[in-house]
């Protein structure tokens, strides 16, 4: 059975249901290796991030297991059931196009932010950046101030569909895809990073300069981004 060029609509989960079908057809035999991430990507017409959330989901739903410095190779299915594996909701966003849609609407946001904060508001985005770091300090990841960070950023510029928008984009993390990319890097150094990007934020809106906000939120991003992907890339050496 070839592979088959795909259409951009929720990529990852149309990647998945073909190399399910290569596994269940038994084009990918149990205990094989998976063809390398650039080559999957190649003849599926895709990107390698999309290629990622793909084997990512079927590694949540048990398909495939990730051997670190390896490969992702084929597990056995039949009569097979785990505690472990998840099924995907099908609304679930790709981790890495979220980020990177993320990168978009809350680089205006912040730029927005800065042209609208308030005392309050920039007592409430520095009020989170301290909660991460006591949390961070302690071992514990910093999650409710990240939350709280980007949703008072939201909050400023006094528009409650950009503040749900925020806020709905933040709890899509808490998706299987998210929380398992997420157990390859999230770490108190990872959050340490993440904690300073928020503050080159905090800065720019609290001095009022729209551009530097903007481009400290989409940096932020990038960088975010950059961290799933360099942690995949070791999970997964092909």
């Amino acid at each position: 059975m070839p592979l088959q060029t795909v259409e951009p609509q929720r990529l990852y989960r149309q990647i998945a249901e073909q190399l399910r079908a290569l596994m269940k057809s038994g084009e990918f035999e149990p205990g094989s290796r998976l063809p390398a991430e650039r080559d999957l990507a190649k003849q599926l017409g895709v990107s390698r991030p999309s290629v990622r959330e793909a084997l990512i989901a079927l590694e949540v739903e048990g398909w495939v297991e990730v051997r670190t410095g390896s490969g992702v190779y084929v597990l056995k299915r039949s009569g097979r059931t785990h505690a472990s594996d998840r099924k995907i909701p099908a609304s679930e966003w790709g981790p890495l196009e979220l980020i990177r849609a993320r990168r978009v609407v809350e680089g205006e946001i912040a730029s927005l932010a800065a042209q609208q904060a308030k005392r309050k508001d920039v007592q409430a985005i520095r009020a989170a950046i301290d909660q991460m770091t006591e949390d961070a300090d302690q071992g514990v990841a910093p999650l409710a101030g990240d939350r709280a960070f980007h949703t008072a950023i939201a909050q400023a510029c006094g528009n409650v569909v950009l503040l749900e928008t925020v806020q709905t984009f933040w709890d899509a993390r808490n998706g299987p895809l998210f929380e398992r990319l997420g157990d390859y890097f999230e770490s108190v150094p990872s959050w340490r990073k993440a904690i300073t990007e928020h503050e080159s934020v905090l800065e720019s809106i609290r001095a009022h300069d729209a551009d530097g906000a903007r481009a400290a939120m989409q940096q932020h991003m990038d960088k975010s981004h950059g961290r799933f992907n360099a942690s995949w890339r070791r999970a997964n050496s092909s």
